[in-house]
């Protein structure tokens, strides 16, 4: 069963839970890699950035964001060792960066890339990589509001796993994704205390199916994401930040005897607010929520918790987060991330992700 399970986990590029119950109707898609928390700061929040403050991560979770960044340039990049309780070679790197243009305008570039080992004891799978090349442009269109767009490429080779004799190519889409933010500001008269709520959402992954062979195509994981915040300054030492989201994954609901995946993407995709065979009350099954804080020390020191739940039924991910960070010399940022899932055997178990930003 092991050897099994650390199978599927090779194979998570192309499903999403694959480490879960079969008779469970978990969703599968390609390049799940790009659902994956990007940096430290907002997995050590819970995995939850949707509308947190705006830095240099800002595009891979909502590009709305990106207008409102400190400073006029940043960069910022990332490491995660990826389920490392089961493989010790499969990790997630990503790197992005952002440039104001003037009149709110912003640009941006990132990459993620996603390493998966092979496994020649449980399987033909040689191993393989997925990776995405994403570019974002944002713009303030008010004094609170900002909204952006990001046109991304996606590879994802699996390595030339070979499925009921045949042998899987790589796969490659063309996607989008589109952010709004709102963010308002409520100071006192002596500008010792502010009070600021943020409210963002995102569509991200809008973008036709991978094909990866004869009957193995898949949805990318395109995702609906609506999150709120606020932040409480005090004496302009001390700030509180928290947040929470919602977050609904639009492609089909399996069902037995059937592959959905032939489906249209378009018509999977808005099918997916109402294909459960459980009705309503399966629909809400499919929204992970996510949640976290964050406490800063006069914006050089910070430490955050979260907690990340998804149902049962539906891949049963669980877990808290912790997390750290100190910024030095006014524009550099180390950041820290550690997974605590609820199970004690969960493939997450040991994942722990670390980033360093720069910002001017």
């Amino acid at each position: 069963m092991k050897a099994n399970l650390l199978t599927l986990a090779c194979l998570s590029c192309v499903m999403t839970n694959a480490f879960s119950q079969t008779n469970y109707r978990v969703a599968e898609t390609a390049g799940s890699f790009l659902t994956m928390a990007s940096d430290a700061r907002a997995e050590g929040m819970g995995h939850a950035g949707t509308a947190t403050s705006a830095d240099a991560n800002s595009a891979i979770w909502n590009v709305g964001k990106l207008a409102d960044a400190p400073g006029s340039f940043g960069v910022t990049a990332t490491y995660s060792p990826w389920m490392p309780y089961l493989v010790n070679s499969e990790w997630l790197g990503y790197a992005a960066g952002y440039k104001k243009l003037g009149n709110g305008q912003v640009v941006g570039a990132s990459v993620q890339y996603f390493s998966v080992p092979g496994i020649t004891s449980a399987s033909s799978y040689s191993g393989g990589s997925d990776i995405a090349f994403s570019g974002s442009y944002a713009r303030q269109l008010g004094s609170h509001f900002s909204a952006g767009m990001t046109l991304k490429y996606v590879s994802s080779n699996i390595g030339g796993a070979v499925v009921s004799g045949a042998v899987l190519k790589p796969a490659r889409a063309v996607a989008g994704d589109v952010g709004v933010y709102y963010k308002s500001v409520a100071s006192d008269a002596e500008g010792d205390e502010n009070m600021i709520w943020t409210v963002g959402a995102t569509l991200v992954n809008i973008g036709p199916k991978m094909n990866y062979g004869p009957n193995f195509e898949f949805f990318l994981p395109t995702t609906l994401r609506l999150g709120g915040g606020f932040s409480y300054t005090a004496n302009g030492q001390h700030k509180l930040n928290v947040t929470a989201e919602a977050g609904k994954l639009l492609v089909p609901t399996p069902v037995s005897g059937r592959n959905v995946n032939q489906k249209p993407y378009l018509k999977g995709i808005i099918q997916s607010f109402s294909d459960a065979p459980g009705g309503f009350k399966e629909e809400m099954q499919e929204i992970v929520v996510a949640m976290g804080a964050e406490y800063l020390y006069k914006n050089q020191f910070a430490l955050r918790g979260g907690y990340y739940a998804e149902n049962k039924v539906k891949g049963n991910r669980k877990f808290f987060t912790a997390g750290a960070g100190v910024r030095f010399l006014k524009h550099y940022s180390l950041d820290f991330a550690y997974i605590i899932p609820t199970d004690s055997g969960s493939p997450l178990k040991d994942t722990y992700k670390v980033s360093a930003s720069v910002d001017f």
